[in-house]
């Protein structure tokens, strides 16, 4: 029985339970991290990604391959939740926390059956991004790892919407064929 991404998705699609475990212990682990760097709470950030999950679960049948990696799939669905926590959190009332501690954000590494490959990649990826010009290297951070929207971070910069939209689609096309160079 295959445990490849994909095909554990399609299982899912199916209705196999089975599937469902394997899955999450191969992208929790994934997805977690940047749940915890935008939400910036433990008990949220677990709420959010068991939200992911049943959304993975009930979405599965329309995951496509030729869109994108299972990593991508889950991470896109895991940074669009918890930047919704976070806008239901701001309108509730609570106050948005100051920028994120890294040590509290830390989570470790054991258990993860492939630690190696997982360092490869966020190489590679840090590789692509120290090669993006300071413009589109600023907005993709703080749109991915700082969980601002694009308006957020047009008012923040003091830069129309209409640039900050177009350094990340540029800066996230120019990471794609980084990445795919490799």
């Amino acid at each position: 029985m295959s445990t490849a991404g994909p095909d554990l998705i399609r299982r899912m699609a199916q209705g196999d339970r089975a599937a469902f475990a394997p899955f999450y212990d191969r992208y929790a682990p994934l997805a977690f991290p940047l749940v915890l760097r935008i939400v910036r709470d433990r008990t949220d950030a677990a709420d959010v990604l068991q939200e992911v999950f049943w959304e993975a679960w009930q979405a599965a049948g329309a995951y496509d391959p030729q869109r994108g990696t299972p990593e991508a799939w889950i991470l896109t669905r895991a940074r669009s939740r918890a930047i919704d926590r976070v806008r239901s959190i701001r309108r509730r009332g609570a106050t948005f926390v100051a920028p994120l501690d890294e040590a509290i954000a830390a989570t470790p590494d054991e258990g993860r059956a492939d630690a190696a490959e997982q360092a490869s990649d966020r190489r590679r990826v840090a590789s692509a991004l120290d090669r993006l010009p300071d413009a589109q290297r600023e907005v993709i951070e703080l749109a991915y790892f700082g969980g601002l929207t694009q308006t957020e971070i047009a008012d923040r910069l003091k830069q129309p919407l209409g640039t900050v939209k177009t350094r990340i689609r540029l800066g996230l096309e120019r990471l794609r064929e980084a990445i795919r160079e490799r």
